[in-house]
């Protein structure tokens, strides 16, 4: 590289760190007295919001965030981790054997914010069309949009849901909907999906009904706290 190419390089460096594109910038603010705007001075930067989609099943490693936010680089994940547990959104423990990892878990604050990504999710379902080649999937994402499809079934009750390897079940009660990493302890139903079947659900290009014409659909009772 020429003196010149390692001059552009180094401004270029320089633009991108001033203008927020480092983890390590000090986070700005709207300046906004508005309670929106305040809000997204907490969970606005990028892939904050992403960062909270995955603990909304449970603890994660730093490891397997990492690994299930294709395209986050090392130091940006770092930082969003650090903003949001100085923020309150989440919190940080010791987990494994003799508490050899660290783990990331939400906050009630931060819990609170489920019904936000439902309401985007839900927003976002028309925008999807078909799969582009340079999107990643991983089938746990469809956690939200089968848990609004189940609602739609069912008033109350708690659905196990494989899509392949994956695992995780969904609560349905009179406070909303949750999911949560692995299968039920006792549900009252469970759901076995290949990823084309969920990518159809999740879309609204098929429905439940259709995908299980024959299902035993739970009673209308409320699950108990415990479940979720």
């Amino acid at each position: 590289m020429d003196t010149h190419s390692t001059w552009k390089f180094q401004v270029c460096t320089w633009f991108f760190q001033v203008a927020g594109y480092s983890g390590d910038v000090p986070r700005r603010s709207y300046d906004h007295y508005c309670a929106a705007s305040r809000a997204l001075d907490v969970v606005g930067d990028r892939w904050s919001l992403l960062v909270i989609r995955e603990l909304c099943s449970g603890p994660r490693r730093y490891s397997d965030l990492f690994a299930d936010l294709p395209g986050i680089s090392t130091d940006v994940l770092a930082a969003r981790l650090r903003d949001l547990e100085r923020d309150g959104v989440l919190t940080r423990h010791r987990a494994g054997p003799r508490g050899a990892t660290a783990a990331y878990e939400l906050t009630p604050e931060g819990a609170a914010l489920r019904p936000v990504l439902e309401a985007l999710s839900a927003w976002g379902t028309p925008l999807l069309g078909e799969r582009r080649a340079t999107d990643a999937v991983r089938a746990h994402w469809f956690a939200l949009p089968l848990g609004r499809a189940i609602a739609r079934r069912i008033e109350a009750g708690t659905v196990t849901v494989t899509i392949g390897e994956t695992v995780f079940h969904v609560v349905v009660d009179d406070t909303g909907i949750a999911h949560r990493d692995g299968p039920a302890p006792d549900p009252d139903m469970e759901l076995r999906l290949d990823m084309a079947t969920a990518t159809a659900v999740a879309t609204g290009t098929r429905s439940l009904a259709d995908v299980v014409p024959d299902a035993d659909w739970p009673a209308r009772e409320s699950p108990t706290p415990a479940a979720r």
